[in-house]
Formats: structure tokens, sequence, C-alpha cells
């Protein structure tokens, strides 16, 4: 970023052409020149190269002049740095990768590629509100904490894969393991963001259990269920006849996952394609902003020497020029 300090120097620059104007008026007018009173004598004789470039020194003095200005001007570099003085929202996404999530009703691929492509998207959204990554199937783990790293959530996101976890829709143990991420958080708003197309039957931790202890902690639950309606197809490996294709009918827990939101002051979504699921986090976005509080520091470094020292040097330039052939007579 570069700018000026002392800005209103700039203005000086305007006298640059009527230097130049006043220049090429007494050219001419002949004022300067010598007068005889016959040049017969000096036909055929060519001026001297001197006489051929003498406008170049005052180009030399008009560009001395504009680097001076530019100088005065003060002009410098600054490096801008921010120090963010309050916390923003402190976001969990709960993503389902259960074999189900391979259903392919959802375009380009299935519904957890697109899954991971609309988090990846909401990531890049972000600015000051950390967020993390906890992937579950019968079990859960947490593939990034809360994290201001955007980069990193990305290629976690973007690495993330099916058949990884034991199968199964453990979505207590999910939200129990969010909420354990989130237990220390001091940010005003705490949200879990909880991505699943099935019905909760694996794990210990029953999901109204997880919801009132998501209450007690202040965090809210925004469930979003996955999946079109009716049949959905969906790859099966068969030991004999390798990747087969299975209709499974389509079973979402609507009711749970409505309570879970009820519970927590969240709100429950259903997406049946790609452009729905984008719909609901980019409404869950605006829905979750805080005012964050940021000062700014801004370093500069001053760039004015970069111009003075060639001006000088133009000068210098010019006045040894003027003890030469260059010379004018007064």
């Amino acid at each position: 970023m570069l700018d000026f300090a002392n800005a209103n120097f700039l203005f000086l620059l305007l006298l640059i052409p009527l230097l130049v104007w006043r220049y090429l008026r007494r050219i001419r007018q002949g004022q300067g020149s010598l007068q005889y009173a016959s040049t017969v004598s000096l036909e055929g004789v060519r001026p001297a190269w001197t006489v051929r470039i003498r406008h170049v020194l005052f180009g030399i003095s008009m560009l001395a002049l504009a680097l001076a200005v530019i100088a005065m001007a003060r002009p410098r570099k600054g490096t801008r740095s921010e120090e963010v003085l309050t916390e923003g929202v402190d976001i969990i996404i709960a993503l389902d990768a259960s074999g189900s999530m391979a259903a392919e009703d959802f375009e380009p691929r299935n519904r957890f590629f697109v899954a991971k492509m609309v988090v990846e998207r909401f990531v890049e959204d972000l600015r000051h509100d950390r967020m993390g990554l906890v992937v579950f199937a019968a079990r859960a783990f947490t593939r990034c904490p809360l994290t201001l790293d955007y980069g990193v959530l990305r290629n976690v996101v973007e690495n993330a894969e099916l058949g990884t976890i034991e199968d199964g829709t453990a979505i207590g143990t999910a939200l129990a393991t969010c909420l354990n991420r989130l237990r220390g958080s001091k940010a005003k708003s705490k949200v879990i963001i909880l991505v699943t197309d099935g019905v909760n039957n694996r794990g210990e931790i029953q999901p109204m259990d997880a919801a009132q202890i998501a209450r007690t902690l202040g965090v809210k639950v925004y469930t979003v269920g996955v999946g079109s309606s009716g049949i959905a197809r969906v790859p099966v490996d068969d030991p004999v006849y390798g990747r087969i294709y299975a209709d499974l009918q389509v079973e979402i827990d609507e009711e749970s996952l409505k309570q879970i939101a009820k519970i927590t002051n969240g709100l429950y979504y259903r997406a049946t394609d790609r452009p729905s699921l984008e719909k609901i986090f980019e409404d869950i976005g605006r829905l979750e902003k805080t005012k964050i509080k940021v000062k700014t520091y801004t370093h500069y470094d001053e760039r004015f020497l970069d111009f003075l020292f060639p001006a000088l040097a133009l000068v210098l330039l010019g006045t040894l020029a003027g003890f030469t052939r260059f010379a004018k007579i007064p």
C-alpha cells in the first residue's frame, strides 16, 4: 500500500506544464538567439551535436523538479496488521460420514462429496470466526479443532473420505465430541452445524441428552438433514459382483433433528439437492454474525529518498553540463 504523507505538495506538479509552455513559447519567439547581418558564410555548416540536443537539459531540469516534488510529498509504503479485540463465532461442523452418505442423489457425485464442497465454500467466507470439523459414523473423531487457519481447515475438509470409520450413525456421540471442543470457548456465540442423512443407531450417548448439555453450555445446534425424498441410489461393494448399486429408502429422523434444534434454540433445515444445501449454509452464515472489534496498525516505510537522490543527481548533472559546451551566453 503506497500513499503520501504530504499529498498536497503533489499540486506543485501542475507547474511543470506551465514551465514547458513558457519554454516552448520562448523558442518560438527567438529569445536568447544571436542576430547576424548575413548568414551567407554559414551556409552548408551542420549544427553541432550540442545544438541538436540542447532541449535535453530542460527535460532533465523538469524531471528533477518532478522527482523533488514527489519526494516532498513523502511517499511511503505501509504494511497493515490487525489485532482482533473480541471473539467472533466458534463453529464446529459435525459431518456424517456413514455409508448412506454415498447415495448419489446429489450432483455432481454423492451427498458426502457435495457436503464437503459446501463446507469448503462456507469456510472461504469466514474471517474472524473460529471453526473446526468433527467427522462421524459409528464413532466420532475431531479432524480439526477450532482454528483461524482456514487454509489448513479447507485441506482437512477436502481430504475427508468415506469408509475410514466403522459404519453407523452416532449422532449423540458426534454432538458430545463437538461440545467437548466448545466447552472452553469464550466466544459470544457457539454453534454446532450437524449434517446428517440418517437415524441415530450407534453410540452410548443419546442425541436428546447431548442437546440438553448443549443448551446448558449455551451452544446452539443447527441440524441439516440431507437427502432427496423416496428412493436413493447407493453404491454397494459386493464380494462376488464388485461395485453394484442398490435402491434404498431415504430415512432421515427429521423429528429428532427438529427437536435437537428446538432444545438448543437452533433451526432445522432439509436439503434435497446441492443448491438447497448451499442456501442453508448461506442462511446460517447470515444468522450467526457478531460485531468484531478490530484495531488496525499500519507500519510505514518512508520511500522519499528513492525520489530525492535521483532528483539531486539530475540537478548536479545539469549544473555540470552548464560549465561545458552546453553553457549559455548571458
